[in-house]
C-alpha cells in the first residue's frame, strides 16, 4: 500500500505555465473528448464512467461542464448522489450505485459517488473501522466486476483544494446572488472535520486497486486543463472504431 500525503501536492498550478495557452489548449481537448464520446456511443463496445469526488466547494460541477461540456447530452449522463433515501438505506451500500453504472456505448458521471460510504460515514463514527475495510474490498470487487464484466473504463478524479481556497468558495456562495443556491450550511458544518476528511480521502486512495487522479484546483482553468489531458488519453487508449457501413438490399419486389 503506497502511502498518500496531501498536504505535500500543491493545489496550484506551476508558475511557468501560461494561464491563457492551457485554456486554449482545454477547449480544444474537450472538443476532442466529445468526438471520441461520439464514437463511444456508435461503437457500444465500451462503458465510461467518471468519478469526481472532492472536499465541499472543489469544483465537481464546474469540472463536468468544462471538460464534458462539448459532449452530446446523448449517450452522456450525470448523477449527484447525496444521503441515502430510507428504502436505500434497507440495502446494502452499493444497491442505489449499481443502478446507476453506465452500459456499453454510454458515459456515466459520478458528482460524488460509493466512496462517500467510506468518507461521511467514516468521518462521523456512523460506521465501525472493521465496517470501513470490510466495504474498501467490496468497492474493489465492484469496481472490477464493472470492468472485467462490462467492459467499463473507470476513471476515479480526487479535486484537490486547499483548506483557504474552500474559504472563498463558500463565501462566494453567501456574498453573490448566482451563487446563492449552492449555499448549504452544513457545509460549513464539514469543513470543522476538514482533517479527518483528509485522512480518509488518503486512506482511500492508497488502499484503491484502480488509480486516483488527484487534480489540482485552486485554480480552476488548471483544474480543466489536467483533467482534459488524462480524460482524452485515457479514450483514445480504448483505440474505438467506427462501425461499418450497413445496408439493406431490395429486390423489385419491394419496389
Amino acid at each position: 500500500m503506497t502511502k498518500i500525503d496531501l498536504s505535500k501536492i500543491s493545489t496550484r498550478a506551476p508558475e511557468e505555465l501560461d494561464k491563457d495557452e492551457a485554456k486554449e489548449i482545454s477547449k480544444e481537448r474537450a472538443d476532442r473528448i466529445a468526438e471520441l464520446h461520439e464514437q463511444l456511443v456508435a461503437e457500444g463496445e465500451h462503458a465510461v464512467l467518471i468519478i469526481l469526488q472532492g472536499m465541499d466547494a472543489s469544483g465537481k460541477n464546474g469540472a463536468m461542464e468544462h471538460v464534458f461540456g462539448s459532449c452530446s447530452p446523448f449517450g452522456l449522463r450525470a448523477v449527484g448522489w447525496k444521503k441515502p433515501t430510507e428504502e436505500e438505506f434497507d440495502h446494502d451500500f452499493l444497491w442505489r450505485i449499481h443502478k446507476e453504472v453506465p452500459a456499453k456505448g454510454e458515459m456515466v458521471i459520478f458528482n460524488r459517488s460509493h466512496y462517500e460510504d467510506v468518507l461521511v460515514q467514516r468521518v462521523h463514527s456512523w460506521i465501525t473501522e472493521r465496517q470501513v475495510d470490510q466495504r474498501i474490498d467490496s468497492i474493489n470487487a465492484f469496481e472490477r466486476l464493472l470492468q472485467n464484466d462490462n467492459n467499463t473504463l473507470i476513471l476515479k478524479f480526487y479535486l484537490h483544494l486547499s483548506y483557504e481556497e474552500q474559504e472563498e468558495q463558500l463565501r462566494e456562495r453567501l456574498e453573490e446572488p448566482d451563487k446563492y443556491y449552492k449555499h448549504n450550511d452544513g457545509d460549513w458544518k464539514e469543513r470543522e472535520h476538514w482533517s479527518e476528511y483528509r485522512a480518509a480521502y488518503e486512506d482511500v486512495m492508497a488502499r484503491s486497486e484502480l488509480p486516483w487522479h488527484i487534480v489540482p484546483v485552486d485554480q480552476r482553468w488548471y483544474r480543466d486543463y489536467v483533467m482534459t489531458e488524462i480524460v482524452l488519453r485515457e479514450l483514445e487508449g480504448l483505440n474505438m472504431q467506427w462501425p461499418g457501413l450497413e445496408t439493406v438490399t431490395f429486390s423489385k419486389a419491394d419496389g
